[in-house]
C-alpha cells in the first residue's frame, strides 16, 4: 500500500512538470504567432510599395500581378536624376540635421536647468510643456508661425522650419528631463568642489552620461522632422528649390503632361525611407543601453 503511494508521487510531479512545460511552450508559441502577424502587417505595405515602385505604372495601375513582370530599376534613376530628387533629399538632410541638433541642444539645456535648478514657477512649467504633448495644435497655429517668421524674413527659408521645429520639442525634454533624475548629484556636488562651473558640469559630466538618452531622441527628433510635410509645404510653396522630400515627394506623382505617375512616387517613398532605417540601425545599440539602464534602475 505504501510503495503504491510512494510511486504515484514521481508519476505526479512528472505530470505537473510536463503541464508546466506544455503551458509555457504553448504561451511562447502564442507569443511568436502574435508577433509574426504583427511584423507581417507593418512589412507587407513596405515590401508592396518596393515591389510597386519596380513596375511600370500601367502594370501598377492594372494590378494584375503582385511581383513585376520587368524589373524597372530605371524608375529608381529617373527619379533621382530627372525628378529633382537629390534636391529634395538634400534639402530634407539639411533641414532634419539642423533641427535635430538643435532639440538636442535645447532639450537637453532645458532638462539639465529644471532638474538641477528650483526656480519659481518650475512646477507651472512642467506641466506647461507636458500639457502641450497632448494638445494636437497643428493647423491651428499655423497662422501666428508664419506671421512670426515673416516679422522676421525667415518665411521663405527652411531656416524658419528649423526653428518652429526647435521649439516644438516636449516629448524630447521629457525623455531627456526622465533619464537626467537618474544621474547622482553627488557628481555636480563633486564638480563644484573642484571648482567646475555649471556650464562646464553640463558639458563635461552631464552630456557624456546622456549618450543613450541623447542616441533614442536624436531617432525620434530625426524622424519627426524627416517626415514633417505641414510647416515645408507652406515655408516653401513658392520656393521649389528648397522644397524638401515629403513636399517633393507629391511632386513626383504628376509627370508627362499631367499623367498620374505613381510608380515613381513609390520609387521615391522607398528612397526616403532609407535614413530612417540607418537612423534606427545607428541608434538601436543606444536604445539597448538604455533600456537596460532603466532596467537596472
Amino acid at each position: 500500500m505504501g510503495a503504491g503511494v510512494a510511486a504515484s508521487k514521481p508519476n505526479s510531479k512528472s505530470a505537473f512538470s510536463f503541464g508546466r512545460a506544455a503551458s509555457k511552450l504553448g504561451g511562447r508559441l502564442t507569443l511568436w504567432a502574435f508577433l509574426i502577424v504583427m511584423a507581417v502587417l507593418v512589412l507587407f505595405p513596405i515590401v508592396m510599395a518596393i515591389l510597386g515602385s519596380l513596375k511600370t505604372n500601367s502594370e501598377l495601375n492594372a494590378g494584375t500581378s503582385l511581383l513585376p513582370q520587368d524589373w524597372q530599376w530605371s524608375n529608381y534613376t529617373y527619379t533621382w536624376k530627372e525628378a529633382n530628387f537629390s534636391l529634395y533629399a538634400w534639402n530634407s538632410i539639411f533641414l532634419s540635421v539642423l533641427s535635430t541638433i538643435g532639440i538636442l541642444l535645447v532639450a537637453s539645456m532645458a532638462a539639465y536647468a529644471v532638474d538641477r535648478r528650483e526656480f519659481h514657477g518650475k512646477r507651472m512649467f512642467i506641466f506647461l510643456q507636458s500639457m502641450m504633448m497632448f494638445i494636437a495644435l497643428g493647423v491651428i497655429v499655423l497662422k501666428p508661425q508664419f506671421n512670426l517668421m515673416v516679422k522676421l524674413g525667415l518665411h521663405q527659408s527652411l531656416w524658419g522650419v528649423i526653428i518652429l521645429l526647435v521649439a516644438g520639442h516636449q516629448f524630447i525634454f521629457f525623455i531627456l528631463f526622465g533619464f537626467m533624475k537618474g544621474i547622482h548629484r553627488e557628481l555636480d556636488e563633486a564638480a563644484m568642489i573642484d571648482g567646475a562651473g555649471f556650464g562646464y558640469i553640463y558639458v563635461r559630466i552631464v552630456l557624456p552620461l546622456l549618450t543613450p538618452a541623447l542616441g533614442v531622441s536624436a531617432l525620434f527628433a530625426f524622424r519627426g522632422a524627416w517626415n514633417e510635410y505641414i510647416l515645408p509645404l507652406v515655408f516653401t510653396m513658392t520656393q521649389p528649390k528648397l522644397m524638401p522630400l515629403t513636399v517633393g515627394l507629391a511632386n513626383l506623382r504628376y509627370g508627362y503632361g499631367g499623367a498620374v505617375q505613381s510608380h515613381l512616387m513609390l520609387a521615391g517613398a522607398v528612397l526616403s525611407m532609407l535614413p530612417i532605417l540607418v537612423m534606427y540601425v545607428l541608434a538601436n545599440k543606444m536604445f539597448m543601453q538604455m533600456s537596460a539602464g532603466a532596467l537596472k534602475g
